[in-house]
């Protein structure tokens, strides 16, 4: 996931300028990127713009500086689409961005897209359990400066339990949004209906298939 991925949905949800973007990463997608500057927010939409993603207009501020509102092009929606909703290759660590990014644009996707996401996700997680959560963990130590190896694995193991208490949480909680999704609990649109598709046409055709 790149930067210009997070620039371009939060554009298509709602023009922006620069100031704009930089306040959502600082608030809403703050958890999506760390540390973003305002320098690399301008960096980006120059580039983005240079490429024929987005376009801005000029709003003049009398005895303020020119506010530039950025949108999207066809051309950057298609980019946005493109990877939103194209294949996911889960991470290795489950607390990565990569998911949460793309789930906090759902309203760009159908429920059934926003299924196979999640699907992947959970069995990707289910293995990575089934693999390494009672994999032999014993250090074989061999300091070379004073060390502790009685809390060394004391430590270790606790972090280990924390890790595996976290992992369980981020699959419960996904294992729940599937239920909703498939119970029509999040969404007055059917399952494979589209954004933009009329909803009471849309709600007849619901299915109760499940996504595998």
């Amino acid at each position: 996931m790149k930067l210009e991925h997070i620039l371009l949905g939060v554009l298509s949800a709602h023009p922006s300028t620069g100031y704009d973007l930089k306040k959502y990463l600082d608030t809403h997608g703050r958890f999506l990127r760390s540390n973003t500057q305002m320098s690399q927010v301008y960096r980006s939409l120059t580039t983005m713009e240079q490429q024929g993603w987005v376009t801005h207009t000029v709003e003049p501020r009398p005895g303020a500086q020119d506010a530039k509102t950025y949108r999207v092009t066809e051309e950057g929606a298609t980019i946005f689409l493109d990877w939103l909703t194209g294949p996911y290759q889960p991470p290795s660590r489950f607390q990565d961005p990569e998911l949460g990014a793309r789930l906090s644009f759902a309203g760009f996707m159908s429920a059934e897209q926003v299924l196979r996401l999640i699907d992947t996700e959970i069995q990707t997680r289910q293995e990575e359990i089934g693999r390494y959560r009672f994999r032999d963990r014993r250090e074989q130590w061999a300091p070379t400066i004073p060390f502790d190896p009685e809390f060394a694995d004391a430590l270790g193991d606790r972090l280990h339990y924390m890790g595996a208490a976290a992992i369980d949480a981020h699959l419960a909680a996904l294992l729940e949004i599937r239920k909703d999704l498939l119970d029509g609990k999040l969404s007055s649109r059917s399952i494979t209906a589209r954004p933009g598709d009329d909803v009471e046409e849309a709600v007849p055709a619901a299915t109760e298939r499940t996504i595998r």
